[in-house]
C-alpha cells in the first residue's frame, strides 16, 4: 500500500511544479492552442494558450510510478507495464496531431483516419500482448472471459478480446477527446475516474484468490500495482488541473486527451471490469453520445439539430451557461456516474 501514497505524492509534485516550467518552454516557441472558427465565439480569448499539456501528465504519472517501485524496491508487473506502453503509444499519437496544429497554425492535424488507424494500431498490440504473459496461477494481465463488475464464466477467445480491445481504446480515448473542451472538465473528471480504479485495485488485491481464496475472490493477476499507477495517474492529473482550471494556463491537448483516454481502458481491462466502464466514465459516455445522437440525427433529418452544438458542453455554453458553472455541474454528474459505478462493483460482491 505504501507504493500508492509514494507514487501519488511523487506525480503530484512532479505535474503541480513542472507544468508551469511546460507552459514556459511551450510559450516561448509559441507552440499555442488554435481554436475552430465555428466554435464558440467565447473560445477565441483561449487562442495562443500553451497546448500539449498531456506531456507533462504522461512524464509525471510514469516517473512517479517507476520512482515508488525503485524507493519500496518492488517488482513492476507486466500488467502496468503494457498499460503505460499504451498510455505513451497513444500520448504520441495525440502529440503528432498537436504538433501539426501548432506547426502548421491550423484547427487540422491529423486526419480522421489516421487518428483511428493509430489507435486500433496500438490497442490491438496491447490486447495481444495482454493474452499472452502468464503467471504461475494461471492468469495472464487481459482476460480472455467477458469482464462486467468481475470475470464471467462466458469464453470470448482471443480475437472477440482484441476487438473489443480495439473499441473500448477508441472509445474511450475519443470520449476524453470530446471532453476536452472546457477548461479542466475532462481533467478532473478523469481523476474521478482514476481514484475508484485505486479503490477497486486495492479491494481486488485484498478479496484475490492468491490472498484470500474462496468462491468470492477475485482472479485478476496484478491489482495492487494497477492501483498504484491509478494513484499515479489521478495525482498527475490533479497537479495539472491547478494550471489547468478556469482561466486555464495550459490545455492537456490531444497529447493528453488520448493518453488519458487510453489509460482509463488499458487500467479497466487489466483490473477485469470492462463494462463496468460505463458508469464509471459515465461523463465521457454522455457526451460522446451527445456527438453520435447529434450526426445520426442530423442527416437523417436533412440538416436539423438536437442541440445547438455538440460535444453537449458547447450546448450549454450557447444557451448561455457560463464555463464554470458547466464545469462544475458536468463535474457532479461525473462524481455520480463513479458513485454509481463503485455502487454496482460492491453490490454485487455482497450479493455473492
Amino acid at each position: 500500500m505504501r507504493e500508492i501514497l509514494i507514487a501519488g505524492a511523487f506525480s503530484l509534485i512532479m505535474s503541480l511544479f513542472g507544468t508551469p516550467v511546460l507552459i514556459r518552454w511551450l510559450a516561448g516557441h509559441g507552440y499555442g492552442q488554435i481554436i475552430r472558427d465555428d466554435g464558440p465565439s467565447s473560445h477565441h480569448t483561449k487562442r495562443g494558450t500553451p497546448t500539449m499539456g498531456g506531456l507533462i501528465i504522461i512524464f509525471s504519472s510514469v516517473a512517479g510510478f517507476l520512482l515508488s517501485h525503485l524507493i519500496t524496491r518492488t517488482q513492476i508487473s507486466i500488467s502496468a507495464i503494457l498499460v503505460i506502453g499504451l498510455v505513451i503509444a497513444l500520448g504520441f499519437v495525440g502529440f503528432l496531431d498537436d504538433w501539426l496544429k501548432v506547426s502548421r497554425q491550423r484547427s487540422l492535424g491529423l486526419t480522421g483516419w489516421q487518428k483511428v488507424s493509430g489507435q486500433t494500431i496500438f490497442a490491438a498490440i496491447f490486447g495481444i500482448l495482454g493474452i499472452h504473459f502468464i503467471d504461475k496461477n494461471g492468469l495472464a494481465p487481459i482476460s480472455l472471459h467477458l469482464s462486467t463488475v468481475r470475470d464471467t464464466s462466458l469464453t470470448l477467445g482471443p480475437v472477440l478480446v482484441v476487438l473489443g480491445i480495439i473499441l473500448m481504446v477508441s472509445a474511450t480515448s475519443n470520449g476524453v477527446n470530446l471532453t476536452d473542451g472546457l477548461d479542466g472538465l475532462a481533467t478532473g473528471a478523469s481523476v474521478m475516474t482514476f481514484l475508484s480504479f485505486i479503490l477497486i485495485g486495492v479491494w481486488e488485491f485484498g478479496q484475490g484468490c492468491a490472498v484470500t481464496p474462496g468462491i468470492n475472490c477475485y482472479q485478476v493477476r496484478d491489482p495492487l500495482d494497477i492501483a498504484v499507477l491509478a494513484a499515479a495517474l489521478a495525482a498527475s492529473c490533479t497537479g495539472f488541473l491547478w494550471w489547468n482550471a478556469s482561466p486555464a494556463k495550459i490545455f492537456m491537448g490531444d497529447t493528453g486527451a488520448l493518453a488519458l483516454g487510453g489509460a482509463i481502458a488499458g487500467i479497466a481491462a487489466t483490473l477485469r471490469i470492462e463494462l463496468l466502464l460505463i458508469p464509471l466514465g459515465g461523463l465521457f459516455v454522455i457526451i460522446t453520445m451527445s456527438v453520435i445522437i447529434q450526426r445520426l440525427y442530423f442527416k437523417a433529418s436533412g440538416g436539423k439539430r438536437v442541440f445547438k452544438m455538440a460535444p453537449l458542453q458547447h450546448h450549454f455554453e450557447l444557451s448561455g451557461w457560463g464555463e464554470i458553472t458547466i464545469v462544475l455541474r458536468f463535474w457532479i454528474i461525473a462524481g455520480l456516474s463513479v458513485a454509481l459505478g463503485l455502487g454496482l462493483f460492491y453490490a454485487q460482491w455482497v450479493s455473492r
